[in-house]
């Protein structure tokens, strides 16, 4: 069931990537966020209710309504128009949270490319923070392509992998999701100018927009 949830985490990162290009507008986007962030409310705590008592079921579906909660943030912000400081500095929350995550998906579970998984949302979600919180509008592009690349390489694809039943847990898996990772870093600040709607910039407000 959480591949499934990866699945659309996918959908609505890549929607919220292209919002924060300035290619739609916040409440074009409302919908999706509103529906996979009921559904990343929901899988948690099927999975919590059906773990059996298994620590390492409930701790990793646990972490999951910290994605589930901001896209109903982002949904609600994008509907009322209320301000997205909250939802940045909520963000940070999120980010240490995820590295927290990581540290226990390595040590305790010994899954390689989940840590890496965790590491790469830690980022995002920190990259979040930054623009929402700080008004950092001049940055939403680039925070928008790291978004339509963690779609991509976080979740829509490990989502269909996993359901395929085709995941394999490795080294080079890990090391592979890290070096996109850190590509992923350097290139999306040109990718972001290139890739933006004219007109977007810190004087239109666009990337001040809900983010996640």
């Amino acid at each position: 069931m959480a591949a499934v949830g990866l699945l659309y985490v996918g959908a609505v990162l890549f929607v919220n990537g292209v919002l924060l290009l300035g290619r739609i507008s916040p409440r074009a986007a409302a919908p999706l966020n509103l529906f996979v962030g009921a559904l990343q409310v929901l899988t948690p705590t099927y999975l919590i209710v059906f773990a059996a008592g298994d620590p390492a079921q409930i701790a990793l579906a646990a972490g999951l309504y910290f994605f589930g909660f901001t896209y109903l943030w982002v949904g609600i912000n994008a509907i009322t128009g209320w301000p997205n400081h909250g939802l940045g500095w909520f963000s940070l929350v999120v980010a240490v949270s995820a590295v927290g995550f990581a540290v226990y998906t390595w040590v305790e579970l010994a899954d390689r490319a989940f840590t890496a998984l965790w590491m790469m949302w830690a980022v995002l979600w920190f990259a979040f923070f930054v623009l929402m919180a700080f008004d950092r509008a001049d940055l939403g592009p680039a925070v928008g392509v790291l978004a339509i690349g963690n779609a991509v390489v976080t979740t829509g694809v490990p989502g269909f992998v996993l359901l395929s039943g085709w995941w394999q847990d490795s080294t080079a898996l890990a090391l592979a999701i890290a070096v996109i990772g850190v590509l992923l870093l350097v290139l999306c600040l040109p990718l972001g100018r290139a890739l933006a709607a004219r007109g977007t910039s810190s004087e239109s407000g666009s990337a001040s927009t809900p983010a996640t």
